[in-house]
């Protein structure tokens, strides 16, 4: 199945108290593994950007200005999305700037039948203890030094990992084998691999080298 790993960036904390989405970053994955296909805008959302927000992530009236509005850029948007697995880090705060921003164009809300909320998954894994996107990554040792602003596209990336380390599966590799194996419903591919047999000289030469190595080490 088709996944996308969503995020937004915004000014502020909540539609209706009139602030808008800047950034929606979403990266396609199949099986959990990156399609190499992601949608990324930023957005002009036609008013002012308050301090709070800016120190967040650094979007700019002066950089957001001449970017494409909300309505511009929906319908791509909506197709990259669809009928995909659609997973999100409390996806009740994405999904109230999406369904708000829609709303005002008259689309169909997002479809919560296929939104996965990767923060309740955390919440259930690991019960009082902070569940945000960076004290996963800390919990997962994934790297965070990239993330010196908040930032829609990289978050999908950072999501993605946290999210493979929530379900307990390897990360998913791309191979050339036909095989695949299904572990909690995640199919992970093998390489092909190609076994190559040692010589009996090449066991003896490495046998002799142990032992020279040791008589200089020891005796």
């Amino acid at each position: 199945m088709y996944e996308v790993f969503l995020d937004t960036e915004t000014t502020g904390l909540s539609f209706r108290d009139g602030h808008k989405i800047v950034e929606i970053a979403c990266i396609e994955t199949k099986d959990l593994i990156a399609t190499g296909k992601i949608f990324h805008k930023y957005i002009n959302p036609k008013r002012n950007m308050p301090d709070q927000a800016f120190k967040i992530h650094g979007f700019s009236e002066e950089f957001l200005k001449d970017k494409e509005t909300f309505d511009q850029i929906v319908d791509d948007f909506l197709d990259f999305i669809n009928n995909k697995k659609i997973i999100i880090h409390n996806a009740s705060f994405d999904l109230g700037f999406l369904d708000g921003e829609l709303g005002l164009i008259k689309k169909k809300k997002i479809n919560t039948k296929l939104v996965v909320d990767s923060l309740e998954a955390a919440r259930n894994k690991f019960p009082g203890t902070s569940n945000s996107l960076d004290a996963l990554c800390r919990k997962f040792n994934i790297d965070l030094s990239r993330r010196t602003k908040h930032n829609a596209l990289l978050d999908c990336e950072l999501l993605r990992e946290v999210y493979i380390n929530l379900l307990d599966v390897k990360e998913p590799m791309l191979n050339l084998s036909n095989n695949v194996l299904d572990k909690k419903n995640v199919k992970i591919k093998d390489y092909n691999k190609n076994i190559i047999k040692i010589s009996e000289t090449d066991i003896k030469k490495h046998k002799d080298f142990l032992k020279s190595e040791l008589k200089k080490n020891f005796y």
